[in-house]
């Protein structure tokens, strides 16, 4: 492994960590500075594209305040380094409180792209765009009857 993947790989995490301790702080030193036209972006399942800095944390503070309790757990993580761009790709396996509160959980799964700029601070998140993994009813039947 590079030592530029590496970099990628411990910044992403500290990208979720950041998510599941709710640290805005940690969430805003992560994001790149906005360049002037050029600005980063942030897609969370199911939202519309979210371009600008103070948009994107704005979003992130939301999220953080009415999450009560969230954590990731990421497979099929693939980085590329292309000079000072990286794109870390991964499945983000989700676990929530459900909606009785505390006393219940919910999963989902999510397809994560997460493209990263190097700065003169380091590595730094220029774009994250999260896709929701549908699965209905019927397909968790039928790979039940596979597996038989």
């Amino acid at each position: 492994m590079s030592v530029d993947t590496a970099a990628i790989e411990t910044i992403n995490q500290e990208f979720y960590a950041a998510i599941e301790s709710a640290d805005l702080d940690k969430m805003t030193e992560i994001w790149a500075e906005d360049s002037g036209n050029e600005q980063v972006s942030c897609v969370h399942p199911g939202w519309t594209l979210l371009s600008g800095r103070s948009e994107v944390l704005r979003s992130w503070a939301l999220i953080m305040a009415n999450t009560t309790y969230i954590q990731f757990v990421l497979t099929d993580v693939a980085t590329t380094v292309l000079g000072d761009v990286a794109v870390l790709t991964c499945v983000e396996n989700i676990l929530t409180a459900g909606e009785e509160g505390e006393a219940s959980f919910a999963a989902g799964k999510v397809v994560a792209s997460n493209v990263y700029v190097r700065t003169s601070q380091g590595w730094r998140l220029w774009m994250h765009h999260g896709s929701p993994v549908l699965q209905s009813d019927d397909d968790e039947e039928e790979e039940g009857e596979l597996e038989r």
